[in-house]
């Protein structure tokens, strides 16, 4: 009997989706089969890069291939977003940024979108800033340094981690909502800063907590508060500075992000095995004797972070008039 030649193109059609099909599937559970590489936007022994050790240490334990640091520093982690923007969106290249991810694209001409070209994997950790002072200074907490400030408006100098820098535009937003006046003095990094904090040439900083919290700790420095909106896991001793300015929040996060195109399998399986990772309670330990809160979620729950900084910092450079060094 001849074949309907209907049914035949018919059965060849889906019998070649099926096989396309499992194709996909098995390259999905294939990945990945070789090396990845995570680009981190800052030199060798920063927070950043200390922390990009880690996801990529995690990483490399739960998909048995390795993954390779790539230190790209400079200009606040532009270079290597830049570099990581023009890499192909195959899950093999993955880069580890934080917030000037999103605050670069408002000080500077950028050659990225910071939404478009980029796919949130997952955010590892959310690294609240401290609010520090030397010991000579008059105020002892947040509220003395809102009294103080306002009684002296002007006359209250702090110091930044650089013009722009999320430590500068930090305190920008602490003033704007607390009604302040108080001069900048920006400092080539946290380094410096904290040099000149123990020396008694500065009296007060909103900056990084990783090198801020040994002085505290020592007693050479004095911590006032934390930047996230509740109290930290890793400071539980230091109030919020939402506690008294309702509604402060800066949260300078570290996550994993994938150039634009690259494939759901491949983010799927990047996110599913970070929240893994960050579930553990030895992970949870050591990044919190780093200064930092274990944070995890989906990519949308990234993304919704992502976007939502990106218009709080654009409202916070222009209305500061903040620039780049």
């Amino acid at each position: 009997m001849a074949m309907n030649m209907g049914n035949f193109w018919r059965t060849a059609a889906v019998t070649m989706a099926f096989t396309a099909l499992q194709g996909m599937a098995l390259a999905a559970t294939a990945y990945p089969d070789r090396p990845l590489r995570l680009i981190v936007g800052f030199p060798p022994g920063g927070a950043a890069d200390t922390l990009g050790r880690i996801a990529a240490q995690q990483l490399t334990d739960r998909l048995g291939q390795q993954v390779v640091v790539d230190n790209r520093g400079g200009a606040g982690g532009l270079i290597a977003t830049e570099i990581a923007a023009k890499t192909g969106a195959d899950g093999y290249t993955l880069l580890f940024s934080s917030i000037p991810h999103v605050i670069n694209p408002h000080l500077r001409k950028v050659s990225y979108d910071a939404i478009r070209d980029f796919i949130p994997v997952v955010q590892f950790v959310a690294v609240p800033l401290m609010m520090a002072s030397a010991p000579s200074f008059p105020a002892k907490s947040v509220r003395e340094l809102i009294d103080y400030a306002k009684a002296n408006p002007g006359k209250v100098n702090y110091g930044s981690a650089g013009s722009g820098s999320s430590s500068h535009l930090a305190v920008e937003l602490f003033k704007s909502m607390a009604g302040l006046r108080m001069e900048h003095i920006p400092y080539k990094g946290t380094g410096p800063l904290v040099t000149d904090m123990l020396g008694g040439r500065i009296g007060l900083t909103i900056a990084s907590a990783v090198p801020l919290s040994p002085q505290v700790k020592s007693g050479k420095l004095r911590g006032l508060a934390v930047t996230s909106p509740k109290r930290s896991a890793a400071f539980p001793e230091l109030p919020a500075i939402a506690e008294t300015v309702p509604g402060y929040e800066v949260i300078n996060w570290f996550g994993i992000f994938a150039p634009a195109g690259a494939p759901v399998a491949a983010v799927n399986r990047l996110n599913k095995e970070l929240n893994a990772a960050l579930g553990s309670p030895e992970l949870i330990k050591l990044l919190n004797a780093r200064g930092a809160d274990a944070a995890g979620g989906s990519s949308a729950d990234f993304l919704r972070v992502v976007k939502a900084d990106y218009a709080k910092w654009a409202k916070v450079v222009k209305e500061s008039g903040a620039r780049v060094d």
